[in-house]
């Protein structure tokens, strides 16, 4: 006799798929993020118009970048505002008091940057300040920052610079 269903008897509901582990630790870690963001912007670790620039630490960080008026603010507060642009684009203007150190001879005169000081380094556009920050980074230096934008987003922020960009 062979075994039939009854008409209406439901069928069984098909396997209900299992959380895998990777899914719950990925869950966790955004969690973890997540507070982390809200705990820093509430200490106002995230800057804005009115925030005070917070020292440059890297213990294993990523290489830190700033804006302009960061960069100002901390130049203002003792950091050294390093210009690593050409002779030309150097002589054709700069931010006053800046220090001029080409990227080219960067590596090999880094030893004359205070390793105690901020150093925020900065170029025409941004890109060469990068390159910058990572040799002084690989010379040993720890306090050091990129300037976003560099000199056109400096003077485009409205502050000081003498002479043209180009």
């Amino acid at each position: 006799m062979s075994k039939q269903k009854k008409r209406g008897t439901p069928a069984p509901a098909p396997a209900q798929p299992r959380f895998s582990r990777n899914l719950v630790i990925v869950g966790v870690v955004a969690v973890v993020l997540v507070v982390g963001a809200v705990v820093a912007v509430g200490a106002g670790g995230f800057g804005g118009a009115n925030a005070t620039p917070t020292p440059i630490a890297y213990s294993g960080a990523p290489a830190l970048d700033v804006t302009p008026a960061e960069a100002s603010a901390r130049v203002a507060a003792g950091a050294v505002l390093l210009d690593v642009r050409e002779d030309s684009e150097w002589a054709a203007g700069h931010v006053p008091g800046a220090v001029h150190i080409p990227l080219g001879q960067l590596a090999a005169r880094a030893g004359e940057l205070p390793a105690d000081t901020p150093i925020m380094v900065i170029c025409r556009s941004g890109n060469r300040s990068q390159e910058g920050r990572d040799i002084l980074l690989a010379a040993g230096l720890t306090q050091v920052a990129s300037v976003n934008g560099g000199s056109k987003g400096w003077r485009d922020a409205g502050l000081p610079y003498d002479g043209e960009i180009i």
